[in-house]
């Protein structure tokens, strides 16, 4: 993160905003800027790419679906922008840990040890690191003592959106992302390989929710996408990985998706239609 704080002072926070007295590397002036930043990132990442998934993937017949709620679109996208300041404040601090030098990401790819290659094992490493921690976090939020209090409203989307996506309680919603920030404190990585994986994972998180259930054959039980977590918000005790079925089938809450037995909502839909 420090990348964008040093380009954001560079072209816009030092000579427009900040007093010229105030040094960059003041803390709170860093705290200050990162809270800001991470808010306008994410926002941007939300309403970008929900917004073109929403129009140009998302099946709009799935509205007809009775479990779609009234107003469930403006809905989804209140409780998200309500939300995301919330888990922005632990994510601003681990953030600036990674600024002050805390963190194992490095500039250059001379850096790492093993050179292109380790740039290349790290981005599949990240991914099944923060896929193993987000299948554990996610099925944790769905025991009873957390269910209700934390992970309930982001189950009351049955028939999820793009848009809902994000809107999770604060505390599920950092909790679920916090695989992605632990990583870098434990793992070399590349800076602008992490500014990538940071948005890739959002827009994949984006992408699991947009009712596009089409996954090519051979990946069908590989690939946790959009068919396997609608599934997820339905029957609630199956599918919880994020990226891949692994910890799923290990753990024994893996669901083969039903729109690919022939009875998913869009299968619902049809039958409706026949009656």
């Amino acid at each position: 993160m420090d990348l964008v704080l040093e380009a954001a002072d560079r072209h816009l926070l030092t000579p427009y905003v900040y007093p010229a007295g105030w040094p960059e590397g003041e803390p709170c002036r860093q705290l200050l800027s990162l809270f800001v930043i991470t808010n306008l990132g994410a926002l941007a990442l939300y309403l970008l790419f929900g917004t073109l998934s929403y129009y140009f993937i998302f099946d709009h017949e799935l509205k007809k679906h009775p479990q779609f709620l009234e107003n469930q679109v403006s809905r989804e996208i209140a409780y998200a922008l309500r939300s995301l300041p919330w888990i922005s404040v632990p994510t601003v601090a681990l953030f600036f840990a990674e600024v002050r030098g805390y963190s194992k990401l490095y500039d250059n790819i001379e850096d790492s040890p093993y050179g292109w290659s380790g740039v290349f094992l790290s981005m599949l490493s990240f991914l099944f690191f923060t896929d193993m921690g987000i299948y554990w976090i996610h099925r944790g939020l769905h025991h009873r003592l957390f269910y209700k209090r934390f992970h309930k409203p982001h189950h009351l989307w049955k028939i999820a959106t793009p848009f809902a996506s994000h809107a999770f309680h604060p505390v599920d919603g950092f909790m679920q992302s916090l695989p992605y920030h632990v990583y870098p404190f434990l793992f070399p990585l590349h800076k602008v390989t992490y500014l990538g994986l940071y948005i890739f994972v959002n827009v994949w998180t984006i992408s699991i929710h947009d009712g596009d259930y089409r996954v090519p054959r051979l990946l069908r039980h590989v690939i946790n996408g959009s068919a396997h977590h609608t599934d997820h918000h339905l029957y609630f005790d199956y599918n919880y990985g994020q990226y891949f079925t692994l910890w799923d089938k290990i753990g024994g809450s893996y669901k083969s998706p039903t729109s690919f037995e022939g009875k998913g909502p869009h299968d619902y839909l049809r039958k409706l239609r026949e009656k």
